[in-house]
């Protein structure tokens, strides 16, 4: 289970547009993955820049690399991404009222019938 001081490093991770975009086109790329070239090419992002994002996502346990030839492949760590969305999502509605849920339900069992 992710702790908070391991969730605030995925998010600083995640907290810049590039490093976001990357993840995105990896998370969309499946278990494949993008070779360096590919990534730069569907970014436009330039390769000392997208190096510095990847070490960045890598550290923090979001992305892998694995060398393939002279190739590198990356690819997302599904169980990273999943972990630090189930960080905030185990957090719903603990401290709810009771009569806030209550209605809630209610509303919610309405619209089903």
């Amino acid at each position: 289970m992710l702790g908070l001081h391991e969730a605030a490093e995925r998010f600083a991770a995640v907290g810049s547009e590039p490093r976001l975009a990357v993840v995105k086109a990896l998370v969309r790329a499946g278990h494949e993955g993008l070779s360096v070239g590919e990534i730069q090419e569907r970014l436009d992002i330039p390769a000392s820049t997208l190096a510095h994002h990847l070490r960045s996502l890598e550290a923090a346990g979001l992305v892998e690399q694995e060398r393939q030839g002279r190739t590198i492949v990356n690819r997302v760590v599904f169980e990273g991404i999943e972990a630090l969305s189930a960080y905030l999502l185990r957090e719903c509605c603990v401290e709810a009222r009771p009569k806030r849920q209550a209605s809630v339900s209610r509303i919610a069992g309405r619209r089903s019938r």
